[in-house]
Parts: structure tokens; sequence; C-alpha cells
């Protein structure tokens, strides 16, 4: 009897892209078009018909996709309800609060949850180096939570809404490239990397 458990199926390419920014886009034209309140009830929809179309793909939801799609829910409604974009415009302030303050708690914990979600991602990461990646993304999460408050109190939505679609995204992107020599110092396993260049246990030899 086969007890190997198959891990589910991940998007990837253009359809992983479409699921995570496909919902903020739709928000942004909605809210160029229209108002606040339309992009709002756009992005609500929308992040429904992304996750459909991860489950149509995958038979599998991931549980951030799960997360986001719950606090797009709560504050996309409150802020339809009361008629107030302040809720939707604190929405990623909370998001990233939350994000650090889950890898923080698993520090402490001594268990590290960004290895539990991405340890097939970073192959051959040794402890230190998944300890200053997490540290890192903390940190990382701290400061976007901060420039989220800072642009959506004192700007206009339309700047506040530019930098979430690709100030934020282009931050992200390369803060995520700046931890690879990192990684690599710290055994990451390249797709490209010949085994033979590896130790016993896995790790790229340091001197």
């Amino acid at each position: 009897m086969n007890d190997t458990v198959t891990p589910p199926k991940e998007l990837d390419g253009w359809k992983k892209l479409a699921v995570d920014l496909g919902p903020l886009v739709i928000f942004f034209a909605a809210y160029s078009r229209f108002d606040i309140f339309v992009g709002t009830a756009a992005f609500m929809v929308a992040t429904a018909v992304a996750m459909a179309f991860a489950w149509a793909l995958t038979r599998h939801i991931p549980a951030m996709t799960w997360f986001s799609a719950i606090l797009v829910g709560v504050f996309g409604g409150l802020t339809l309800w009361l008629k107030d974009e302040t809720f939707i415009k604190m929405k990623p302030t909370i998001v990233y609060l939350i994000f650090a303050g889950i890898l923080a708690f698993g520090s402490l914990r001594k268990r590290n949850y960004l290895k539990s979600m991405l340890g097939s991602a970073f192959q051959g990461l040794d402890e230190a180096g998944w300890e200053l990646l997490t540290r890192r993304w903390c940190w990382f999460f701290l400061v976007l939570a901060a420039l989220n408050e800072i642009f959506w109190r004192f700007f206009s939505t339309d700047i506040w809404l530019h930098f979430k679609i690709w100030g934020d995204t282009l931050l992200t992107f390369l803060f995520a490239m700046a931890q690879m020599p990192m990684l690599i110092r710290h055994g990451v396993i390249l797709k490209d990397e010949p085994p033979a260049d590896r130790n016993d246990d896995g790790n790229t030899p340091r001197p």
C-alpha cells in the first residue's frame, strides 16, 4: 500500500500571476472608470472569480489566497456598507501586520512558518538561512505596512492606488531578488546547479 501523499498542484506562470494580481488590476480599472466603491465591488467579485479559476485548474486553493479573500470580503463589505473608503485602504496594512506577526510568533516558538510554506521553493537552504530569510521578510512586511499607512493617509486615492499596484509590487520583487546572494551562501539549490558541487548534507561548500 502506497502511503505517499501527493502534494497539491500549484499554479505557475501567467496563471499564478492572473490569480495573484488579476483582482487588483480589475480594482484599478473599475476605480479609474467609476469610483472607489465600484472598484471595491469589482475587486470582491474578481477575487471570487480568481479563487474559482485556481480551484478549476488545481482542485486546490492556497491558504494565502483564502486568507486574502476573507480580508477582501470583510474590508470590502465594510467599505460598501458604510460608504467609507478607509476600510479598503487599511486592508493592506492589516494583511502585512498579520504576516509579520505570524512570522515573528513562529520564530519565538522556534517554528519556521516560512519554511513550511516555501520549503520546496528553496531546496538546500540551511536553518540559519531560513531564520535570516524569515527575519528579513518580517521586517519587510512591517515596512510595507508603514508605507501603506503613509500613502493612504497623506496622499490622494489615485497616488495610493498607483503605489499599491505598481510600487508595492516592484518593491516586493526587488526585495525578493535581493535575497538571492544570501540564499546561495546558505546552500539553496539552483535549478541549473550540478549536484556534484554540494556536500553530503545538501549544502554548498563554503569557506
